[in-house]
Protein backbone atom coordinates (compact mmCIF):
# COMPACT_ATOMS: atom_id res chain seq x y z
CA UNK A 1 0.00 0.00 0.00
CA UNK A 2 2.81 2.37 0.84
CA UNK A 3 4.45 1.58 -2.50
CA UNK A 4 1.24 2.42 -4.38
CA UNK A 5 0.84 5.70 -2.52
CA UNK A 6 4.45 6.59 -3.26
CA UNK A 7 3.93 5.84 -6.95
CA UNK A 8 0.82 8.03 -7.05
CA UNK A 9 2.73 10.81 -5.32
CA UNK A 10 5.57 10.54 -7.86
CA UNK A 11 3.21 10.66 -10.84
CA UNK A 12 1.27 13.58 -9.37
CA UNK A 13 4.28 15.65 -8.39
CA UNK A 14 6.59 15.04 -11.34
CA UNK A 15 4.75 17.28 -13.86
CA UNK A 16 4.65 20.06 -11.29
CA UNK A 17 8.37 19.70 -10.62
CA UNK A 18 9.08 19.62 -14.34
CA UNK A 19 7.06 22.78 -14.91
CA UNK A 20 8.85 24.49 -12.04
CA UNK A 21 12.21 23.51 -13.51
CA UNK A 22 11.20 24.79 -16.93
CA UNK A 23 10.01 28.06 -15.40
CA UNK A 24 13.38 28.49 -13.72
CA UNK A 25 15.17 27.54 -16.94
CA UNK A 26 13.27 30.22 -18.85
CA UNK A 27 14.94 32.80 -16.60
CA UNK A 28 18.32 31.14 -16.09
CA UNK A 29 19.15 30.33 -19.72
CA UNK A 30 18.74 33.78 -21.35
CA UNK A 31 20.25 35.46 -18.27
CA UNK A 32 23.31 33.19 -18.47
CA UNK A 33 23.70 33.87 -22.20
CA UNK A 34 23.49 37.62 -21.66
CA UNK A 35 25.92 37.46 -18.74
CA UNK A 36 28.45 35.60 -20.90
CA UNK A 37 28.07 38.08 -23.77
CA UNK A 38 28.35 41.14 -21.50
CA UNK A 39 31.37 39.69 -19.67
CA UNK A 40 33.05 38.78 -22.95
CA UNK A 41 32.52 42.25 -24.45
CA UNK A 42 33.41 44.38 -21.42
CA UNK A 43 35.90 42.18 -19.55
CA UNK A 44 37.20 39.92 -22.31
CA UNK A 45 39.45 42.50 -24.03
CA UNK A 46 41.07 43.27 -20.66
CA UNK A 47 42.07 39.68 -19.84
CA UNK A 48 42.18 37.86 -23.18
CA UNK A 49 45.22 38.10 -25.49
CA UNK A 50 43.36 39.83 -28.32
CA UNK A 51 44.91 42.53 -30.51
CA UNK A 52 43.43 46.04 -30.79
CA UNK A 53 40.23 46.29 -32.87
CA UNK A 54 41.75 48.86 -35.24
CA UNK A 55 45.17 49.56 -36.68
CA UNK A 56 45.75 46.06 -38.05
CA UNK A 57 48.40 45.06 -40.56
CA UNK A 58 47.01 45.11 -44.10
CA UNK A 59 49.52 42.39 -45.00
CA UNK A 60 47.46 40.09 -42.75
CA UNK A 61 44.10 40.90 -44.36
CA UNK A 62 41.51 38.18 -45.06
CA UNK A 63 43.16 35.59 -42.84
CA UNK A 64 40.85 32.59 -42.26
CA UNK A 65 39.46 31.57 -38.89
CA UNK A 66 41.81 29.85 -36.43
CA UNK A 67 44.86 31.52 -37.95
CA UNK A 68 47.73 31.95 -35.45
CA UNK A 69 46.83 34.89 -33.20
CA UNK A 70 43.47 35.45 -34.92
CA UNK A 71 40.69 33.18 -33.67
CA UNK A 72 38.08 34.30 -36.20
CA UNK A 73 40.50 35.60 -38.85
CA UNK A 74 40.94 39.17 -40.04
CA UNK A 75 39.01 41.70 -42.12
CA UNK A 76 40.15 43.53 -45.31
CA UNK A 77 42.16 45.99 -43.19
CA UNK A 78 43.97 43.26 -41.26
CA UNK A 79 41.99 43.91 -38.06
CA UNK A 80 41.21 40.95 -35.83
CA UNK A 81 37.53 40.00 -36.23
CA UNK A 82 37.22 38.51 -32.74
CA UNK A 83 38.57 41.70 -31.16
CA UNK A 84 36.22 43.82 -33.26
CA UNK A 85 33.23 41.69 -32.25
CA UNK A 86 34.08 42.13 -28.56
CA UNK A 87 34.60 45.89 -28.85
CA UNK A 88 31.62 46.19 -31.20
CA UNK A 89 29.49 44.47 -28.59
CA UNK A 90 30.51 47.17 -26.12
CA UNK A 91 29.22 49.84 -28.50
CA UNK A 92 25.98 48.05 -29.40
CA UNK A 93 25.15 47.10 -25.80
CA UNK A 94 26.01 50.58 -24.52
CA UNK A 95 23.66 52.16 -27.05
CA UNK A 96 20.86 49.71 -26.21
CA UNK A 97 21.18 50.20 -22.45
CA UNK A 98 21.48 54.00 -22.69
CA UNK A 99 18.47 54.32 -25.00
CA UNK A 100 16.25 52.17 -22.79
CA UNK A 101 17.39 53.95 -19.63
CA UNK A 102 16.54 57.28 -21.24
CA UNK A 103 13.21 55.94 -22.42
CA UNK A 104 12.41 54.49 -19.02
CA UNK A 105 13.44 57.60 -17.10
CA UNK A 106 11.96 60.26 -19.37
CA UNK A 107 9.05 58.36 -20.86
CA UNK A 108 8.18 56.64 -17.59
CA UNK A 109 8.17 59.94 -15.72
CA UNK A 110 6.06 61.69 -18.34
CA UNK A 111 3.58 58.84 -18.50
CA UNK A 112 3.21 58.57 -14.73
CA UNK A 113 2.79 62.35 -14.40
CA UNK A 114 0.26 62.39 -17.22
CA UNK A 115 -1.79 59.53 -15.80
CA UNK A 116 -1.73 60.76 -12.20
CA UNK A 117 -2.36 64.49 -12.71
CA UNK A 118 -4.77 64.15 -15.63
CA UNK A 119 -6.62 67.13 -17.06
CA UNK A 120 -4.74 69.65 -19.19
CA UNK A 121 -1.35 68.19 -18.24
CA UNK A 122 -2.41 64.77 -19.50
CA UNK A 123 -3.77 66.24 -22.72
CA UNK A 124 -0.66 68.28 -23.51
CA UNK A 125 1.82 65.49 -22.80
CA UNK A 126 -0.08 62.82 -24.71
CA UNK A 127 -0.79 65.01 -27.73
CA UNK A 128 2.93 65.79 -28.08
CA UNK A 129 3.76 62.11 -27.79
CA UNK A 130 1.00 61.24 -30.26
CA UNK A 131 2.67 63.51 -32.81
CA UNK A 132 5.93 61.59 -32.37
CA UNK A 133 4.16 58.23 -32.59
CA UNK A 134 2.32 59.33 -35.75
CA UNK A 135 5.61 59.31 -37.67
CA UNK A 136 6.97 55.91 -38.78
CA UNK A 137 9.52 55.04 -36.11
CA UNK A 138 12.38 54.08 -38.41
CA UNK A 139 11.83 57.11 -40.66
CA UNK A 140 11.83 59.44 -37.65
CA UNK A 141 14.98 57.81 -36.30
CA UNK A 142 16.72 58.10 -39.67
CA UNK A 143 15.75 61.78 -39.94
CA UNK A 144 17.09 62.59 -36.47
CA UNK A 145 20.27 60.58 -37.03
CA UNK A 146 20.84 62.30 -40.37
CA UNK A 147 20.39 65.76 -38.85
CA UNK A 148 22.67 65.07 -35.87
CA UNK A 149 25.39 63.20 -37.75
CA UNK A 150 26.94 59.79 -37.11
CA UNK A 151 28.34 59.20 -33.60
CA UNK A 152 27.55 57.01 -30.63
CA UNK A 153 26.02 59.87 -28.63
CA UNK A 154 23.89 61.03 -31.55
CA UNK A 155 22.76 57.47 -32.19
CA UNK A 156 21.55 57.23 -28.58
CA UNK A 157 19.69 60.54 -28.87
CA UNK A 158 18.12 59.55 -32.19
CA UNK A 159 16.90 56.21 -30.86
CA UNK A 160 15.58 57.86 -27.70
CA UNK A 161 12.96 59.61 -29.85
CA UNK A 162 11.82 56.13 -30.80
CA UNK A 163 11.64 54.78 -27.24
CA UNK A 164 10.33 57.65 -25.07
CA UNK A 165 6.74 57.73 -26.45
CA UNK A 166 6.37 53.95 -26.06
CA UNK A 167 7.56 54.00 -22.44
CA UNK A 168 5.30 56.96 -21.70
CA UNK A 169 2.17 55.24 -22.99
CA UNK A 170 2.89 52.08 -20.99
CA UNK A 171 3.59 54.13 -17.87
CA UNK A 172 0.41 56.18 -18.28
CA UNK A 173 -1.77 53.10 -18.79
CA UNK A 174 -0.32 51.45 -15.68
CA UNK A 175 -0.77 54.64 -13.65
CA UNK A 176 -4.42 54.98 -14.71
CA UNK A 177 -5.06 51.43 -13.45
CA UNK A 178 -3.35 52.23 -10.15
CA UNK A 179 -5.50 55.32 -9.61
CA UNK A 180 -8.51 53.02 -9.18
CA UNK A 181 -6.88 51.04 -6.37
CA UNK A 182 -8.04 51.61 -2.75
CA UNK A 183 -4.53 52.33 -1.46
CA UNK A 184 -4.30 55.34 -3.78
CA UNK A 185 -7.51 56.79 -2.39
CA UNK A 186 -6.25 56.13 1.15
CA UNK A 187 -2.99 57.93 0.41
CA UNK A 188 -4.83 60.98 -0.92
CA UNK A 189 -7.21 61.02 2.05
CA UNK A 190 -4.21 61.00 4.40
CA UNK A 191 -2.97 64.19 2.74
CA UNK A 192 0.04 62.58 1.05
CA UNK A 193 1.67 64.97 -1.42
CA UNK A 194 1.52 64.23 -5.12
CA UNK A 195 5.29 63.89 -5.34
CA UNK A 196 5.31 61.33 -2.54
CA UNK A 197 2.46 59.40 -4.15
CA UNK A 198 4.38 59.24 -7.43
CA UNK A 199 7.62 58.14 -5.79
CA UNK A 200 6.33 55.81 -3.06
CA UNK A 201 3.16 54.32 -4.53
CA UNK A 202 3.14 54.63 -8.32
CA UNK A 203 6.80 54.20 -9.29
CA UNK A 204 7.39 50.86 -7.46
CA UNK A 205 4.23 49.41 -9.04
CA UNK A 206 4.95 50.42 -12.64
CA UNK A 207 8.69 49.63 -12.65
CA UNK A 208 8.13 45.87 -13.33
CA UNK A 209 6.10 46.62 -16.48
CA UNK A 210 8.61 49.21 -17.68
CA UNK A 211 11.52 46.85 -16.98
CA UNK A 212 9.83 44.10 -19.01
CA UNK A 213 9.31 46.47 -21.90
CA UNK A 214 12.93 47.63 -21.60
CA UNK A 215 14.15 44.03 -21.95
CA UNK A 216 12.10 43.61 -25.11
CA UNK A 217 13.22 47.05 -26.25
CA UNK A 218 16.90 46.14 -25.89
CA UNK A 219 16.64 43.75 -28.80
CA UNK A 220 14.67 46.23 -30.90
CA UNK A 221 17.16 49.03 -30.25
CA UNK A 222 20.12 46.79 -31.12
CA UNK A 223 18.51 45.85 -34.44
CA UNK A 224 17.73 49.49 -35.27
CA UNK A 225 21.23 50.59 -34.23
CA UNK A 226 22.58 47.92 -36.53
CA UNK A 227 20.40 49.26 -39.34
CA UNK A 228 21.61 52.83 -38.73
CA UNK A 229 25.24 51.72 -38.68
CA UNK A 230 24.63 49.66 -41.82
CA UNK A 231 23.36 52.82 -43.53
CA UNK A 232 26.30 54.88 -42.26
CA UNK A 233 24.20 56.90 -39.78
CA UNK A 234 25.16 55.08 -36.60
CA UNK A 235 28.57 54.53 -35.01
CA UNK A 236 31.10 55.54 -37.68
CA UNK A 237 34.06 53.33 -38.64
CA UNK A 238 36.76 52.55 -37.79
CA UNK A 239 35.17 52.24 -34.32
CA UNK A 240 33.46 48.84 -34.43
CA UNK A 241 29.83 48.01 -33.81
CA UNK A 242 28.01 44.92 -34.92
CA UNK A 243 26.00 46.99 -37.39
CA UNK A 244 28.90 48.64 -39.17
CA UNK A 245 30.81 45.33 -39.18
CA UNK A 246 27.92 43.83 -41.15
CA UNK A 247 27.91 46.85 -43.45
CA UNK A 248 31.65 46.56 -44.12
CA UNK A 249 31.47 42.79 -44.56
CA UNK A 250 28.75 42.90 -47.19
CA UNK A 251 31.16 44.62 -49.58
CA UNK A 252 33.04 41.32 -49.91
CA UNK A 253 30.17 38.99 -49.04
CA UNK A 254 30.63 36.58 -51.93
CA UNK A 255 34.35 36.11 -51.28
CA UNK A 256 34.42 36.10 -47.46
CA UNK A 257 30.89 35.55 -46.08
CA UNK A 258 32.18 34.96 -42.54
CA UNK A 259 32.85 38.69 -42.19
CA UNK A 260 29.06 39.07 -42.07
CA UNK A 261 28.17 35.75 -40.46
CA UNK A 262 30.09 36.33 -37.21
CA UNK A 263 28.56 39.72 -36.24
CA UNK A 264 25.13 38.57 -37.47
CA UNK A 265 25.37 35.47 -35.27
CA UNK A 266 26.26 37.33 -32.06
CA UNK A 267 23.61 39.98 -32.77
CA UNK A 268 21.00 37.25 -33.32
CA UNK A 269 21.89 35.41 -30.10
CA UNK A 270 21.91 38.62 -28.05
CA UNK A 271 18.58 39.90 -29.38
CA UNK A 272 16.99 36.46 -28.92
CA UNK A 273 18.21 36.27 -25.31
CA UNK A 274 16.81 39.72 -24.50
CA UNK A 275 13.47 38.86 -26.11
CA UNK A 276 13.18 35.54 -24.27
CA UNK A 277 14.03 37.14 -20.94
CA UNK A 278 11.62 40.02 -21.51
CA UNK A 279 8.78 37.71 -22.53
CA UNK A 280 9.38 35.46 -19.53
CA UNK A 281 9.36 38.43 -17.13
CA UNK A 282 6.18 39.74 -18.75
CA UNK A 283 4.45 36.38 -18.27
CA UNK A 284 5.65 36.08 -14.66
CA UNK A 285 4.58 39.58 -13.58
CA UNK A 286 1.25 39.34 -15.38
CA UNK A 287 0.50 36.06 -13.59
CA UNK A 288 0.37 33.88 -16.72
Amino acid sequence: MAVVEAAHTFVRDTPTASRAWLRHLEIILPTAVLAIIVAACFVGPLILPVPPPIGGNVLESYLPAFSPGHLLGTDPNGNDIFARILHGGRSSLTVAVAVNLLGLAVGGTLGALSGYVGGLTDTLIMRVLDVLIAFPSLVLTLAVAQSLGPSQTNTILALAFFSIPAFARISRAATLRLREQPFMAAAELCGTSGQRVLLRHIAPNIIPQLTTFAMLGMGIVMVIEGALSFLGLGIPPPAPSWGNMIAQGQQSLSATPMLVVWPCAVLLVTVLAFNLLGETLRARWSGQ
